[in-house]
């Protein structure tokens, strides 16, 4: 009461110098029609709710969440991760919106990367609707023992399950190793001819000669970013962060190629058999190339199912969406129905 007497008088005071009323108003930070209502009369009249929310999170809830979330397993996972893990031990505590709101409270969710978000173009647009349909691959750098030397990264990855088919560490880049490599991956996964779309960006080792031939000789169909555009491959690119910002990433050069090799290794080996990735409903990339996942999810699925049963005033709508991933675009129209390409037709 005192404060809004208080901002009454020094509003008025101000409007009898000459001020207007809105310009007064935003200088203390209040809007006009507040202080019109306030000089009609000082009272608050508006109407609070008068009861806890029957979902609401008792406080042995929330110290539990706090409790899982700083734990040694958990504690460099986000809640989704989190709670994916707990569904799999047929454990459930809260959904993942409660474990950021619970963590936001205790003031325990800050960013700690050094990322920031990308705005990704969608030109082309393809579509996966299984495993070794489509494929995306990149190139990036390794730091050298050098000052300005590096060793380059060649990674494939299936766009559908996000396996990491194939890789190789070299020297140097050259289109030459790039076609030897998807040689090998090809025959390695069993790609038979015009089975598969090849997406990668426009670099000299993606669209040389050497590289153009020897996925023509395959029956692989080659698709390609826009000139300068690398947010069209963000398959690729994503990898690469991943693996660029994962905790296990040497914060100094590799001293050797083999160690960059046995590095390269042990991610890929992570990646693929204990990554759950949230692109395809937070299981590894092994499990959903392998159709794992369906089993994985329908199991998550009851498991919800029972948890609302057992205490169904902790949901205002439906259980969390475990329902398999059956179609990945890659770079997708705002109308999927424009789709240029369906692999699987």
């Amino acid at each position: 009461m005192e404060i809004k007497q208080e901002c009454l008088f020094l509003i008025n005071e101000a409007t009898a110098n000459g001020c207007r009323l809105k310009s007064a108003c935003q200088d203390l930070g209040f809007d006009f029609k507040t202080i019109n209502r306030w000089k009609i009369s000082c009272v608050d009249a508006r109407m609070g709710p008068t009861s806890s929310p029957a979902n609401k999170l008792t406080d042995l809830e929330k110290d539990l969440i706090v409790e899982v979330a700083t734990s040694a397993p958990f504690m460099d996972l986000s809640p989704w991760q989190i709670v994916a893990r707990l569904a799999d031990e047929e454990i459930y505590i809260g959904s993942e919106s409660s474990f950021y709101k619970i963590l936001k409270e205790r003031k325990l969710l800050v960013h700690r990367g050094k990322s920031k978000k990308a705005v990704q173009n969608k030109p082309e647009a393809l579509v996966a609707k299984g495993p070794n349909q489509i494929w995306s691959w990149d190139i990036t750098y390794l730091r050298g023992p050098i000052r300005g030397g590096f060793y380059y990264l060649y990674m494939f990855m299936d766009i559908f399950s996000r396996k990491i088919v194939g890789w190789e560490v070299h020297e140097n880049e050259s289109m030459e190793k790039s076609s030897r490599l998807v040689s090998r991956i090809c025959r390695e996964e069993n790609i038979n001819p015009h089975q598969l779309v090849l997406h990668a960006d426009n670099g000299g080792s993606m669209k040389g000669a050497t590289m153009l031939a020897t996925l023509q000789k395959l029956g692989v169909v080659p698709s390609f970013s826009r000139p300068k555009v690398s947010d069209d491959n963000p398959f690729s690119e994503s990898l690469f962060k991943t693996l660029k910002y994962c905790p296990q990433y040497p914060s100094s050069e590799f001293s050797s190629l083999t160690e960059a090799c046995v590095w390269v290794k042990n991610f890929v080996s992570w990646y693929n058999n204990e990554h759950l990735h949230s692109g395809i409903k937070f299981v590894t990339p092994v499990q959903k190339h392998l159709g794992l996942d369906v089993e994985i999810l329908n199991k998550r699925k009851l498991l919800y199912a029972k948890a609302r049963e057992k205490n169904p005033n902790r949901w205002t709508g439906k259980t969390r969406n475990w329902d398999v991933v059956t179609e990945v675009y890659l770079n997708p129209l705002q109308n999927k129905k424009e789709i240029v390409m369906n692999i699987a037709s």
